[in-house]
């Protein structure tokens, strides 16, 4: 990671917008935690002094915080000026890139924060958005390097983490793994917002060009281990959890399959009020002394991650906390640079543990040995 001077380690970029708001508060919160560091410098950044000013001053009233406008640097800087952004990015370590979609918006931002040396966050859940940014940018970044992760929001941390931790509580090699995501509702029920679901909308109606950009890349199959899953019905019923359940149509497989591309070819062994998400891992695999050609799997494990209501509570906290740990445990990232999913790069961390601290908690419900 580039270890430059720099004025600011955080810079919250698009923080007058929706989800923005959420991010600034809660690296407001972070610099308010006894055991995180005081000294973290931060900086928003956007079109409107003003509208950035408000959001600090609401921060600031909502925390109890009343010096926070003060203490927190401003940018001016334009999606549509490059310079500008260049600016922003000469200034930061890191930037969190708040502005979607990222279809439209995103890649002026990573390439501003490759050519400048900086490392960068977004919350994007478009698959074809965050493939893209690999095949044009790895290699820029790995040569500057610096980190450039996306979907570290609700896509796509708990599900991308969530299998790395599935598979550090196996007593074996996990082989295979599903996933299902429970959503609860507060009392007034659930709340997107329209650039949340624009992002939605684009990152589905993006298919025929995301299946063009995997044929050109022309990638090598991940092998796989012992038994396939069978593949699912579109609606079918669980009955460990004793429910129907859909497809998730978000980013999570796709960010998920390239993270275990990434451990398969880099590494050998691993080391809103009232609304919450709960996620659940079913995992299967073969016990170490267990052969696992022409064998049934003989080992099974159920992991949860839950947390807060999804997409502004636990996002801006998988978000801010995926920067802290790009600041202060880079010594377990990939040793150079590039473009990684987050589980990828924080595979070695302490992500986890940071994220349990802070209302995303993972634990294990069950594991048995047949």
């Amino acid at each position: 990671m580039a270890t430059k001077q720099r004025p600011f380690h955080l810079v919250v970029f698009g923080a007058s917008g929706f989800t923005g708001q959420f991010v600034t508060e809660e690296v407001a919160r972070e610099q308010m935690d006894p055991e995180g560091s005081s000294r973290l410098a931060w900086a928003v950044a956007g079109r409107c002094r003003e509208k950035l000013q408000r959001v600090l001053e609401r921060a600031a009233e909502k925390l109890g915080r009343p010096t926070l406008p003060t203490e927190v640097g401003i940018i001016i800087c334009d999606i549509s000026n490059p310079a500008s952004l260049d600016e922003m990015a000469k200034q930061a370590t890191i930037v969190l890139n708040c502005v979607g979609p990222y279809r439209f918006y995103g890649e002026p931002v990573v390439k501003a924060c490759v050519e400048n040396g900086t490392s960068c966050i977004d919350i994007s859940g478009e698959p074809h958005f965050l493939e893209l940014m690999y095949w044009k940018y790895h290699e820029k970044a790995a040569e500057k390097g610096v980190y450039i992760i996306g979907s570290s929001g609700f896509d796509s941390i708990p599900a991308d983490m969530g299998v790395i931790y599935t598979s550090s509580k196996i007593n074996g090699t996990l082989t295979a793994v599903e996933s299902f995501l429970t959503i609860n509702s507060g009392p007034e029920g659930l709340c997107i917002h329209d650039g949340t679901w624009k992002s939605a909308i684009y990152g589905f109606g993006n298919q025929n060009q995301l299946k063009k950009l995997r044929e050109q890349s022309n990638l090598k199959p991940v092998p796989i281990v012992g038994t396939k899953l069978k593949r699912r019905w579109p609606v079918s019923y669980c009955r460990e959890l004793s429910s129907y359940s859909i497809p998730f149509m978000g980013a999570d497989v796709s960010v998920v399959k390239r993270t275990q591309r990434y451990l398969h070819e880099n590494l050998e062994q691993l080391p809103l009020d009232g609304t919450s998400f709960t996620m659940t891992f079913f995992g299967q695999g073969y016990s170490h002394s267990t052969p696992t050609e022409n064998n049934k799997p003989n080992i099974r494990v159920c992991t949860q991650v839950k947390g807060p209501e999804a997409g502004y509570i636990a996002t801006p906290i998988a978000m801010v906390q995926a920067a802290m740990t790009l600041l202060n445990d880079a010594s377990n990232l990939p040793t150079v640079g590039g473009v990684f999913t987050p589980g990828a790069a924080f595979c070695r961390t302490k992500l986890i543990d940071r994220l349990n601290k802070r209302g995303i908690e993972f634990s294990v419900i069950s594991s048995s040995e047949v």
